[in-house]
């Protein structure tokens, strides 16, 4: 059949945007690279000690796990203790974060040691995206309202932790996790990711169903744009504390174990 300039572009077109959107599919069909190191990032409101419970079970599995300790000032010098965690890594390495540190995930996600991304209920941008704009399309989610500051920085007061980030724990458990949260500055806020991981890397995201931290439907969208392997947790914004099982065996899946 004979193809004139105008059908002959066209068809070009269509086989470009096949071609990226197959890349991006395979995050979730291709055979995952073994990787026995995992480094987990943690968002606002916590610290690193909030892996805890994946982290037995990834050491259990003999996986070398690192939690790296957000500096929660401004984008660039999280990304950067990001960074330096994984220069220590000695081969693939699964990359891991959770609500905020998705960010985190998304900018560091491209260095060569890591192997997979996974994103437990987290923020996963587009490079150049206004994350806060994203976030407006849909549903405002109730913990917004408990954010405080003072002055430059800004806390989770503790009814809004109890009830809208730690939904699903133990009362007593929560106050704990209120107890240690750290601060984070209002720059933090104000950063944008100048690359997306999620376009190269292969991805897996854990949606919390209960979620009202990030809506659960904006975490629903962020997981198909990505093309991520996607699982949903009947939890609050927490399941990696609620639910450590679900999200270790994710984690593992990711490592190809």
């Amino acid at each position: 059949m004979m193809m004139n300039r105008r059908t002959f572009s066209a068809a070009l077109v269509a086989g470009v945007a096949a071609t990226f959107l197959s890349s991006r599919g395979m995050a979730a069909t291709s055979a995952p690279v073994k990787a026995r190191n995992v480094v987990l990032a943690h968002g606002l409101f916590a610290d690193g000690s909030c892996w805890a419970e994946v982290i037995a079970r990834l050491q259990a599995a003999g996986l070398n796990a690192t939690a790296v300790q957000n500096p929660l000032t401004t984008l660039p010098e999280a990304v950067a203790a990001v960074k330096r965690v994984l220069d220590r890594q000695d081969g693939p390495t699964v990359l891991v974060g959770h609500s905020f540190s998705g960010m985190m995930v998304t900018e560091a996600g491209v260095h060569p040691n890591v192997s997979a991304l996974v994103y437990v209920a987290a923020r996963a941008p587009d490079a150049g995206e206004d994350y806060t704009a994203l976030a407006k399309t849909f549903p405002t989610p109730p913990a917004s309202a408990g954010i405080v500051f003072d002055g430059d920085e800004g806390r989770l007061s503790e009814a809004a932790f109890l009830r809208d980030f730690a939904g699903d724990l133990p009362e007593a458990r929560a106050k704990v996790l209120y107890a240690v949260q750290q601060p984070f500055q209002k720059a933090l806020l104000t950063g944008k990711t100048t690359q997306a991981a999620w376009r190269s890397k292969p991805s897996w995201y854990a949606v919390s169903t209960e979620d009202r931290t990030i809506d659960p439907d904006l975490e629903r969208f962020m997981a198909k744009r990505m093309g991520a392997k996607t699982i949903e947790v009947k939890a609050s914004h927490l399941s990696l504390i609620s639910h450590p099982d679900e999200i270790t065996r994710l984690v593992l899946e990711a490592a190809g174990q």
